[in-house]
């Protein structure tokens, strides 16, 4: 990125960029009396700032649950409003734990633990003069939306129950699965514009925002999202392919399928796997058997064809984020720290012909010197053709980070003070 010092100036805005389709097709049904003032609060407390007296400065809080498929992450945010300008970003406290809520599908009550911890971590952020008119709110991404209708419904009630009886601010939709389309995100300024890929368990995102206007013309209607905020109008090319994720991916390659039905084989046998491996792996609460192929064929060839036909024709090139910036978030970020060529803590660069690379090299050792995880040669393959599949070429260099200017990356930042503006609304 040419000018990181950017991003931070401009990341409250571009967060919520593809965000604001849901606003618009959520919160837009939303009635007033769906409110719930917390315990003892009233409604003339319900004011938007902390207990500094009047000023020029204010402060809003908000607590976004981000509720994963490997994990769920407590976001809470402090916004400064000054002057009636556009929200600032004053800090972050961020917290995860695992598993996702999706681990206690067939156990709901189970989850409640963990998001009596998460509750703490914000009741111990979040003045406790301003907790009745703090916000709590959970979206649930690609884990939830894998699992039949009546188990997801079941851990959503336990969490909104708890919300329920939270000091925090809390209304009937404060907790709810996002559409795949939600979880798009944007940081950076018009000049020059930045980009996302974000690769989770359960789904894939890619957003930019288009400079040419033939991306406009020639993408997909749902594909585009424009809208006015503070003055502006944005145009934002965001897409999330559910079931692409490196996890359901797993699967796909491994000759499985999402909710196979009881009785089904359980064994999944797969040229990317070591010729000789043999053990199990659980997905969306099915433990598999996975077995490696008789050796016969090379290791990353056979693998490569297997990824390619699960990815054909599933995702659309974007020609014009090929010389864009971007940053890549998640799994990207994890393997590439597996393989070293980025520090845990501090991130880095990473070129696609990286990727690729690695998986060669780590396919073709399978047999003689088999890495740490077994589906290292798997993912290293599937990302490698994913990036390929999205228009980048293998000399295209992406930025690997958890964080810019010491806030975590994700959809949450929008989604939290957006929600803030449907409570003013109302």
């Amino acid at each position: 990125m040419k000018r990181p010092k950017l991003a931070g100036v401009f990341l409250c805005v571009g967060c919520l960029l593809a965000y604001l389709m849901f606003v618009k097709r959520h919160y837009g049904a939303s009635k007033p009396e769906a409110y719930r003032l917390p315990p003892h609060a009233s409604p003339s407390s319900n004011k938007l700032s902390d207990d500094r007296p009047a000023s020029r400065i204010q402060f809003q809080y908000g607590i976004m649950f981000d509720a994963g498929s490997t994990g769920t992450r407590i976001h809470i945010f402090k916004f400064q409003i000054e002057n009636k300008e556009a929200p600032k970003l004053n800090h972050e406290t961020f917290r995860a734990i695992k598993p996702g809520l999706s681990a206690y599908a067939d156990d709901p009550e189970q989850c409640m633990a963990g998001i009596v911890e998460l509750l703490e971590v914000a009741k111990s952020s979040v003045p406790s003069s301003v907790w009745n008119v703090t916000p709590v709110v959970l979206k649930a991404t690609a884990g939830l939306r894998l699992l039949p209708g009546e188990k997801a419904k079941h851990l959503l009630d336990q969490v909104r129950h708890l919300f329920l009886k939270s000091p925090f601010l809390s209304r009937d939709d404060c907790v709810s699965i996002m559409d795949g389309t939600d979880e798009g995100d944007l940081h950076g300024a018009d000049s020059p514009t930045v980009g996302m890929l974000d690769l989770g368990g359960g789904s894939t995102q890619i957003t930019f925002s288009p400079q040419d206007e033939k991306t406009i013309q020639t993408s997909p209607f749902e594909y585009i999202r424009s809208f006015q905020m503070f003055n502006n109008t944005y145009t934002v090319y965001t897409h999330s392919y559910l079931g692409l994720g490196l996890m359901s991916a797993r699967l796909a390659v491994l000759g499985g399928v999402e909710a196979s039905p009881l009785g089904g084989s359980t064994e999944l046998v797969s040229p990317c796997l070591a010729p000789e491996y043999s053990g199990s792996w659980e997905h969306a609460d099915i433990v598999y058997t996975v077995k490696g192929q008789k050796a016969g064929e090379p290791v990353y060839e056979a693998c490569l064809t297997k990824v390619e036909k699960v990815l054909y024709r599933k995702v659309m090139k974007a020609s014009e984020a090929a010389d864009m910036d971007f940053y890549a978030f998640s799994y990207y970020y994890d393997r590439a720290v597996d393989l070293g060529i980025i520090e845990e803590k501090s991130g880095g660069t990473i070129q696609v012909s990286d990727y690729i690379n690695a998986a060669i090299r780590v396919c073709s050792s399978l047999s003689t010197s088999p890495p740490q995880s077994p589906f290292l040669c798997l993912d290293l393959v599937y990302i490698s053709v994913l990036l390929q599949e999205l228009g980048f070429p293998p000399q295209k260099q992406f930025k690997l980070a958890r964080t810019i200017d010491q806030v975590e990356t994700s959809w949450a930042l929008g989604a939290t003070f957006h929600y803030i503006e449907s409570l003013k609304r109302h």
